[in-house]
């Protein structure tokens, strides 16, 4: 007799996708406290702990206990990611483009942690180290991309703002971008190497530093723009996202602020790797806020209701 499997509902699914950011953001967090706490190399190789163990062993102290605790984390981070791309599988009716986004989120996680091992086995080569995070947020964009997919109707999608505003938001995710990488370099130069031997990337930290502030200063203008430049057509749920995004950027900026002017203490390093992640999901939501999905209709398609200007077809 053959088995009936259940179709997974699509709110158990838009839930594990949400999950999967929220777990992806959890382990840049606690990645940051395996380097705050110069636990970098608590397993001083990799893929094993120690050359005879995979596990930590009582020698090897604290330091030991935090990295291999990260690097469990990793598994329960790609079950949730598997659990999701099984649920995909299992949704009904299959809808396009969401096997896609989950494998990229679940590939991404063993892509991470070769990509972890490697830092160890270069004993935390700066820039490594920084890939290492930037990885972590191309696995937390994807994330975010199945997640607002899976709420989004099958159809044509369509621009609710004017082309150059689009652009402009573009722009915007291009510059929020180079400011975490610019972030990663100034972390190279700093002194939270995640373990008392490893190098630092040989930047000044004060020059560099400046290079990131004044990043982030464009970036800061870029979304304040993108506010009144919203508002001006009447995109209110474009001009919402961006002043979230705007808020996110200030707390974040402050806390940068912060951590320079006292000589950059361990728990604000991490709050701002935590801020680094919220940066870049408000961005990719003022990026979803100027376009949307529209269900295939027999009617003609209408302006949407939150902007003067005329819905026109972009690319998916």
């Amino acid at each position: 007799m053959n088995r009936i499997v259940r179709p997974v509902p699509g709110i158990l699914l838009r839930r594990l996708a949400f999950a999967s950011i929220i777990a992806n953001v959890g382990i840049v967090v606690t990645g940051g406290a395996v380097r705050l706490t110069a636990s970098g190399l608590g397993c001083p190789t990799w893929p094993r702990c120690t050359d005879g163990s995979y596990v930590t062993t009582s020698e090897m102290g604290a330091h030991g206990v935090i990295e291999f605790g990260n690097r469990m984390l990793t598994f329960a981070v790609g079950l949730i990611a598997l659990a999701t791309v099984l649920a995909v599988l299992a949704h009904r009716p299959r809808r396009p483009g969401l096997l896609a986004l989950a494998v990229a989120v679940f590939l991404g996680i063993p892509a991470q942690a070769v990509i972890g091992g490697i830092t160890v086995l270069t004993n935390l080569n700066p820039w490594v180290v920084g890939l290492h995070f930037l990885a972590s947020m191309a696995v937390i964009a994807a994330s975010y991309a199945l997640w607002r997919r899976i709420a989004e109707p099958d159809g044509p999608t369509v621009a609710v703002v004017p082309a150059p505003l689009r652009v402009l938001a573009r722009v915007t995710t291009a510059v929020g971008v180079a400011v975490l990488v610019i972030g990663t370099w100034v972390t190279g130069s700093g002194p939270h190497a995640g373990d008392q031997g490893a190098a630092r990337n040989g930047l000044d930290p004060e020059s560099i530093s400046q290079v990131h502030a004044d990043s982030v200063f464009l970036l800061i203008g870029l979304s304040v723009a993108l506010i009144f430049a919203f508002r001006a057509v009447g995109a209110q749920r474009a001009t919402r996202a961006a002043i979230v995004l705007v808020a996110v950027e200030l707390g974040q900026g402050l806390i940068g602020f912060v951590q320079y002017f006292t000589h950059v203490p361990a728990v604000l390093v991490g709050a701002h790797m935590l801020g680094s992640c919220l940066v870049l999901l408000a961005t990719l939501a003022v990026q979803w806020s100027t376009r949307e999905r529209r269900p295939v209709t027999l009617t003609p398609v209408t302006t949407p209701a939150d902007s003067a200007t005329p819905a026109v077809p972009v690319t998916a």
